[in-house]
């Protein structure tokens, strides 16, 4: 069986590249995700856990759509430099062919580093280069961002996400402050993501998520930078309990994202209760 390594980051959802990978699936290969760590373009410090967590994501999402369409991958975050996330992947992983997935050429980075051609030079593989024009094509699917914390496995959360999914083809990716940068809090937050990502994958619900940077603000719009977002549900305790409210979130977020916000206030009470 050809095995293909899929070298992508920001274009990881778009159409010329599912469809790429739909078509060369009828070749019976398999396929290797790799998505380099980026660092992230907000905040004064940079925290490990969130910047392999945004990378994972992708990862994430790309090969359960695979699986969703019957196509076998895998997948891992690479080094932060593209060429050595996909040469350390040929190295590892036994790869007879490459394909690199870009912007168009005027807004990639990689493509004025000539990575296409490098990498052909360096592997002596093919490598077939794909212009995934991510916001021009569309997707076959809206991705919501969901921001919660204390809340993420509420009740009233899951629900609103369940009703969505229903409604039309979803993505969800859900990031969770970290409330410190170390020990048991990033643990704890893990869990709770945990909850909710494991309710509504049982449902058959696609959905992935990271920890983010403390700061709630920051660890949203790092998101919304680093994904192609349709809208944004920020779940919160009660409006008098709320640090979240008291600091405006919602109403900054969507000032600065200019996407639609949606609020949902939750009890915290966890679903599976």
């Amino acid at each position: 069986m050809t095995k293909i390594l899929v070298l992508a980051n920001e274009t990881i959802g778009g159409r010329s590249l599912i469809e790429k990978v739909q078509e060369r699936h009828a070749d019976g290969v398999e396929y290797w995700v790799v998505v380099p760590r980026a660092r992230p373009r907000r905040g004064n410090v940079v925290y490990d856990e969130a910047v392999r967590d945004m990378a994972q994501v992708r990862v994430d999402l790309m090969t359960t759509f695979m699986s969703e369409n019957g196509i076998k991958g895998n997948g891992e975050v690479g080094d932060p430099d593209p060429f050595l996330a996909a040469t350390d992947a040929v190295a590892a992983e036994g790869i007879d062919e490459i394909i690199v997935s870009t912007l168009p050429a005027e807004t990639s980075g990689w493509l004025k580093r000539d990575l296409p051609e490098r990498l052909r030079e360096s592997t002596g593989l093919p490598v077939e280069h794909v212009v995934s024009d991510v916001v021009g094509e569309g997707r076959p699917f809206d991705v919501t961002l969901v921001a919660a914390n204390v809340t993420v496995a509420s009740d009233e959360l899951h629900g609103r996400l369940k009703a969505l999914a229903a409604d039309s083809p979803h993505r969800f990716i859900v990031v969770v402050p970290q409330d410190h940068a170390q020990g048991h809090a990033v643990a704890e937050a893990r869990e709770r993501l945990a909850r909710l990502l494991d309710s509504l994958r049982s449902e058959g619900i696609v959905a992935a998520g990271m920890i983010g940077d403390p700061d709630p603000y920051t660890a949203i719009m790092n998101a919304v930078d680093y994904f192609y977002i349709s809208e944004i549900i920020i779940s919160t305790l009660p409006e008098a309990s709320s640090k979240w409210m008291a600091d405006k979130l919602v109403d900054r977020i969507q000032s600065a994202s200019q996407k639609p916000v949606e609020h949902i206030e939750s009890t915290g009470v966890p679903a599976e209760a």
